[in-house]
């Protein structure tokens, strides 16, 4: 579980690694458009899946249900899995615009 100790006791433990997935989730009041971080083998729906009650969102741009006016922007906020109604990948949204 813990990867090494130091003599006065701290302990240090592995880091694990995620990159930054672009989003956007429909809540069941808001839309937020922000980044979702993933580890690199898993894909969203892993991350989703893990059974945290809440899933990070950094850079998140929070807008109304229609995504027409922005209300707030923050650099990290939690969401409760619960509130979440879907979620995208932009990066798919982009491709499937493209193949229009």
């Amino acid at each position: 579980m813990y990867a090494s100790f130091e003599e006065k006791g701290k302990i240090f433990t592995d880091v694990i690694t995620k990159h930054p997935v672009e989003v956007l989730i429909q809540t069941t009041i808001h839309l937020i458009r922000g980044q979702v971080h993933i580890r690199p083998q898993d894909r969203i729906k892993d991350e989703m899946n893990r059974g945290e009650d809440f899933v990070a969102v950094t850079k998140a741009h929070v807008m109304d249900s229609q995504g027409e006016k922005e209300i707030h922007y923050c650099n990290f906020m939690m969401v409760n899995r619960d509130q979440i109604i879907w979620i995208i990948p932009l990066e798919e949204q982009g491709e499937t615009e493209k193949e229009k």
